[in-house]
């Protein structure tokens, strides 16, 4: 909900009100805030509340420069632990979603599914869970931010063939190969997200001076 905007920056976060909304009890809601808080998504402020964390676009580099050293390795270390099971399920994931020219491959939420789902499944084949965990956390901070410019982010449907490359360089355990496909896409994912981010910043002035 907080990644997908439904539950906006600065909206404040009450127990109960989440617990009907989600049909849970009030330990399993604590504990995923605990989480969240931990994760940077919740901001707890002393005797006002739980809070939705704000969107930080210097966070921008900050995300790009940590995933660009781990996403790599991740990838080095999959194309060394991974099984012919993990790269046939990729393979599944990326063959239900067609190629760029299907139907359906242009909206960007089933896109944005496609591309979780295949590096859920790298980081599964690179056996460490502390390195999952890391870029697990890492990841849903750049889709939050993604969704918040999901309609200005061109070129969506490159991700699905960018990842069909990646695929064949697992599968032939060419980790160099590997490292640098996924190096270019996130390269992309920032070019993209910056260019929106600018083009969003500039639109008041450009409306102003006109």
């Amino acid at each position: 909900m907080i990644v997908r905007l439904e539950l906006a920056p600065g909206a404040v976060l009450r127990d109960e009100e989440l617990q009907r909304a989600l049909g849970l009890g009030r330990t399993p809601i604590r504990e995923a805030l605990q989480r969240l808080v931990r994760d940077q998504f919740v901001t707890v402020l002393p005797r006002r509340g739980m809070f939705v964390s704000t969107v930080d676009i210097g966070d921008l580099t900050l995300l790009y420069e940590t995933r660009a050293m781990l996403e790599p390795y991740a990838m080095r270390l999959a194309c060394a632990r991974g099984t012919d099971a993990d790269w046939d399920e990729m393979e599944s994931v990326l063959d239900g979603a067609g190629g760029a020219d299907q139907p359906g491959a242009d909206d960007p939420d089933t896109v944005l599914e496609i591309d979780r789902r295949c590096r859920e499944l790298v980081w599964r084949a690179a056996g460490n869970r502390f390195l999952t965990d890391t870029l697990d956390m890492l990841y849903t901070q750049s889709d939050r931010l993604w969704h918040l410019y999901l309609g200005e982010v061109a070129d969506a449907r490159r991700t699905i063939d960018e990842h069909r490359d990646i695929l064949d360089a697992l599968r032939d355990r060419d980790a160099d190969r590997a490292a640098e496909l996924i190096a270019a896409h996130m390269r992309r994912f920032d070019d993209e997200i910056r260019t929106a981010v600018r083009r969003r910043l500039d639109a008041p002035a450009s409306t102003l001076s006109a």
